[in-house]
């Protein structure tokens, strides 16, 4: 059962429903159940509450242990209690012994819950074996990798996560910052760094992080470096040292050593 009807709800139950799951919708609002049987997704009866093995609360974050608690009023003891946040730890869907629990967080942007799943990853934490399979399963007919999180480790886990997608967005927008220093609108920069920031990706996906590095750190060019922290606007700057000192680490024994001092000098942090 899949409690929330929004993007995630909805992506997740077509992609269920899709492998003959018997997925039920669980809202709390006429709202939501009219956007489930718009999807022709079915939504949940109060018995079905009581049949239910898995609940998947595809609800925000903040609304996470209210809802955990609320519904483990009527649930059996037998239902696993599965949220999709990856910031929060289990203990967020309560402590009471018996119970199952677990979290089911997929490494996707979802924008529509007509998106597919297919070809993402999900991040799966539980200390239940037969829990644990039942998210494999159910991320394999999903058409998602699982990755494991340990609970001690969610923070680092979700870190990461959010700077490859939050963290991206924030360095086009340092990017487009840098055109415009050379006067370029930006919504003539962000239409040019896209379709780069596309290949750059491609590049990644094909050769992995050391091969996938491009640019003058990599070719040992500390004149073009020099030039380039001369000519950011001074908020850009640090953030154009800090990644540089990065690609440095990545570039490996590619780089002469005289090249990586003279870059190491450049990279140095202000101050």
């Amino acid at each position: 059962m899949i409690v929330g009807m929004g993007r995630l709800g909805g992506a997740l139950g077509l992609a269920l429903q899709a492998k003959r799951w018997p997925v039920r919708i669980h809202s709390r609002t006429d709202e939501g159940r009219e956007r489930a049987e718009a999807l022709g997704l079915k939504t949940a009866a109060p018995a079905d509450l009581k049949r239910a093995r898995v609940i998947l609360l595809c609800v925000p974050d903040a609304a996470v242990p209210a809802v955990a608690q609320a519904l483990s009023t009527t649930l059996p003891r037998t239902a696993a209690l599965v949220h999709t946040a990856g910031a929060l730890s289990l203990d967020a869907l309560g402590t009471a012994k018996g119970r199952s629990r677990g979290s089911f967080h997929p490494l996707c942007a979802v924008s529509s819950p007509r998106d597919s799943l297919v070809g993402s990853t999900v991040a799966v934490s539980t200390p239940s074996r037969t829990l644990r399979e039942v998210l494999r399963h159910m991320a394999a007919d999903a058409g998602l990798r699982v990755i494991e999180v340990p609970e001690a480790h969610r923070a680092a886990y979700h870190a990461g996560a959010v700077l490859s997608a939050g963290g991206l967005v924030s360095l086009a927008d340092a990017a487009v910052a840098a055109l415009g220093a050379a006067g370029i609108p930006p919504t003539d920069a962000l239409a040019a760094l896209l379709p780069l920031m596309h290949s750059a990706l491609r590049g990644l996906e094909t050769r992995g992080l050391a091969g996938g590095l491009t640019g003058p750190i990599v070719r040992g060019d500390s004149g073009v470096v020099a030039a380039h922290l001369e000519a950011l606007p001074a908020d850009v700057a640090p953030l154009y040292r800090l990644l540089s000192r990065r690609a440095l680490g990545l570039a490996g024994d590619r780089l002469e050593p005289t090249s990586r001092a003279a870059l190491e000098r450049l990279l140095k942090p202000s101050g």
